[in-house]
């Protein structure tokens, strides 16, 4: 068994998926105007948090102007702010803001990943885009030792966190857990899922998400953690 650190290696050399191979080059080289001075990061973007995490956070992919261009998950977007924010609100972050790969920030007792880790076209991800990147999703979840509670963002993530699963030889419940903001399943072998709306812009920009609502979620993680 791989550690984390040699994952992410792994992860960041990654070269299985062509559409998004020239795709995360081709912004990285053309950038967004803001960003001329930026040495873009243009690769896979590894997992990053505390190895001995009870928090799993599983997000959809990179932003093309915010992993792909800074080189860590959420960082320099809009969905970023939301996550860490209320990451650094309920004591798993040692501060609000994530810029930069460099800019201080750690994580306590929380490790983030995603479905898939090159920023995709339109952030829309192709079937065999999500299957050849499920083994590192899969990694993490069995380096992961201490996890105790995995909050997804979005419907995709957490249909992708159940497929993982049963790769894994998991026995799923039945009915299969389904998607909803809030929804909370004690899984079977003691991993509580928590589902949460993607802090996307799209979804904070028209208030299917707010801030309370977010913060309800990492509230139920909290007490999940607490209570196991």
């Amino acid at each position: 068994m791989r550690s984390l650190a040699v994952l992410n290696q792994h992860i960041i050399t990654c070269t299985a998926c062509p559409r998004l191979v020239t795709y995360r080059q081709a912004v990285a080289q053309e950038k967004r105007r803001q960003y001329r001075e930026w040495t873009y990061w243009g690769r896979p973007v590894p997992g990053f948090g505390d190895p001995a995490a009870r928090l799993y956070v599983l997000g959809l992919a990179p932003a093309a102007h915010g992993g792909n261009r800074t080189g860590r998950i959420f960082t320099g977007d809009r969905s970023g702010d939301w996550l860490y924010e209320a990451l650094h609100h309920f004591g798993f972050a040692n501060q609000a803001t994530s810029t930069h790969r460099d800019d201080g920030l750690a994580l306590s007792d929380c490790y983030i990943g995603a479905t898939v880790r090159c920023a995709p076209p339109d952030n829309k991800p192709m079937p065999e885009e999500f299957e050849r990147c499920r083994p590192f999703v899969r990694e993490e979840l069995r380096l992961l030792q201490k996890m105790r509670v995995v909050v997804v963002l979005g419907k995709i993530a957490f249909d992708h966190y159940l497929k993982a699963c049963r790769e894994e030889g998991r026995m799923l419940p039945s009915p299969l857990p389904t998607f909803g903001h809030g929804t909370v399943y004690r899984l079977p072998w003691h991993v509580t899922l928590v589902g949460s709306y993607h802090p996307s812009q799209q979804n904070t920009f028209t208030g299917k998400l707010t801030k309370p609502m977010f913060h309800a979620v990492f509230t139920l993680a909290k007490s999940a953690i607490e209570q196991d």
